[in-house]
């Protein structure tokens, strides 16, 4: 009988476990897809923006100052230079004054040998007295004679001379009243002649005629002067150097800004790193043409009180003819920038801020501010302001329609005559219809302006009306010029009015703000 086998051990029954949800998973893994799907997207737009900024160079809006100034070179001088001379000829037997010296009106500086105006002297004194005497000769002979005709004159009256012996003795008489007149004259002449010898002995000594410096010294003790033929220059003398002036030579296209009273900075070779201030007093309307190239001479008077500024020295001076304080400019770079013709379109059209359709609309409003407007006045203004931007509006939808018109049906852009802040000129100084805008132009555009606010002007008083005419005619001659504000990745036209500038920097005013990004340029590369 066989043994019974062991059975195996039972195993333990197992439980059922319970399922897990797969939707935290396919969250998770959602979530971190739309995280690499948004940072992508962002990364996108970002590189995008980038790629769109720096498609352009830009320069900012700022505040500052701006000043115009016209160089150029002089020499100074003294405001009066005098050149002694000798009015006589002789021998200089003393020099009693040399380079450099002060001297004083009337003070003795040189002398010439008197010994031969002396000698005249006394030959005319001499002469003098002879002719003294041959008076009182003609003297007794006339006495003589008017005796010898009175008694023969009544004889004749009583038959016992003959009339011609009266008629011969009143011939006599006549004859020695004539040699008494000519005595008379001569005596005169000799007085007259010793007189100028008299002056020309004071003429032997030298004195100086105005206080001031010697300036130059051109003669030497035992040196001759002869005077025949012209007065010789002994001495040069400057009558006042803490007073001096420099004369400048300034260009024809630039004369009409100067005026008298305006600053002038200089520097001197000497002191380079001192600036003197001038003033200028006169400009002189003699103008001087040198190989065609025509400048007229500008007077500048220069303080010199510590004497450091010396006759000769060459000037290096610049005219401030006009001085703009806290204002905003723009670099001139963004004047001559015009957009890419890829980019003409999206440049056409007007922003928010006006747009190619700035300009005058936007800067009335300031100038009526400034009037301080009251109620009714105000009224009339925003009246007039609306009905000219309607037929603005109305006129500009004509040529946005056709194909000869503006970008973005905009009006021509109004550029003033004259030389354009860029320093560029040509392009710079045409509107979009290719051409300047004329006085005529100009003067029609002021004409309707006074119709279209006539009402609002007519309640205005005195003062107002004049301030406002002055603005008007301002703002209707100004240049105005299309600037291209960076937008969104685009160049967005604006219309300003430019005035001063100083070669790098222009002011402007209109729809544009401190921090403004202006287009100076494409920083795209390729043909």
């Amino acid at each position: 009988m066989s043994a019974a086998k062991p059975s195996p051990p039972s195993r333990p029954t197992p439980t059922a476990r319970p399922r897990k949800s797969p939707w935290p998973q396919r969250l998770l893994i959602a979530a971190v897809a739309a995280a690499l799907a948004g940072s992508g997207w962002y990364y996108y737009r970002k590189q995008s923006a980038a790629e769109a900024a720096g498609a352009y160079r830009t320069a900012k809006i700022e505040r500052g100052d701006i000043r115009v100034a016209i160089s150029a070179t002089g020499a100074l001088a003294a405001i009066s230079t005098v050149d002694v001379g000798s009015q006589i000829s002789g021998q200089v037997t003393e020099v009693l004054v040399d380079y450099n010296d002060r001297v004083s009106k009337g003070q003795v500086i040189a002398r010439i040998d008197p010994a031969t105006y002396e000698a005249q002297i006394a030959q005319g004194s001499a002469q003098i007295q002879n002719a003294r005497a041959s008076l009182a000769t003609a003297q007794a002979t006339l006495r003589n004679a008017e005796l010898d005709y009175q008694r023969k004159s009544e004889l004749a009256a009583k038959q016992l001379v003959s009339r011609s012996d009266a008629d011969l003795a009143r011939a006599a008489r006549d004859q020695a009243r004539a040699q008494l007149n000519g005595a008379q004259a001569q005596i005169e002449q000799q007085i007259a002649s010793t007189q100028t010898t008299r002056l020309n002995l004071q003429r032997t000594v030298i004195r100086a005629p105005v206080d001031g410096v010697v300036l130059t010294r051109s003669v030497e003790p035992g040196q001759t002067v002869a005077a025949s033929l012209q007065s010789p220059v002994l001495f040069q003398i400057a009558e006042d150097l803490s007073k001096m002036e420099i004369v400048l030579a300034i260009d024809e296209a630039d004369i009409g800004q100067v005026k008298a009273g305006q600053g002038v900075n200089f520097t001197v070779d000497s002191f380079p790193d001192r600036r003197f201030r001038g003033q200028v007093q006169q400009v002189r309307l003699s103008a001087t043409n040198t190989s065609n190239v025509i400048t007229y001479p500008v007077v500048v008077s220069v303080d010199n009180p510590d004497g450091a500024l010396l006759p000769g020295m060459t000037a290096n001076a610049e005219i401030e003819v006009s001085r703009r304080d806290d204002v905003l400019r723009v670099s001139n770079a963004a004047l001559r920038y015009k957009p890419a013709d890829e980019d003409a379109a999206g440049a056409g059209n007007a922003g928010p801020n006006g747009g190619v359709r700035g300009g005058l609309g936007n800067d009335l409003p300031q100038v009526a501010q400034a009037l301080k407007l009251n109620a009714q006045q105000q009224a009339a203004f925003d009246a007039a302001l609306a009905q000219m931007k309607q037929r603005m509006a109305a006129r500009s939808a004509a040529p946005a329609a056709s194909a000869g018109g503006p970008p973005g049906g905009g009006a021509p852009i109004i550029i003033g005559g004259g030389r354009g802040p860029g320093g560029g000129g040509g392009n710079n100084n045409r509107n979009r219809n290719g051409g300047a805008m004329s006085g005529a132009a100009r003067q029609r555009m002021l004409e309707r302006f006074n119709q279209q606010f006539g009402a609002f002007r007519s309640l205005l008083d005195d003062g107002q009306r004049a301030r406002w005419d002055a603005e008007i005619a301002n703002l209707v001659t100004a240049r105005r010029v299309p600037l291209y504000k960076l937008a969104g990745g685009k160049p967005e036209p604006v219309v300003v009015r430019v005035g001063a500038s100083d070669g790098s920097w222009t002011e402007v005013s209109g729809n544009v703000r401190e921090g403004d990004e202006i287009v100076v340029g494409s920083g795209r590369t390729g043909p």
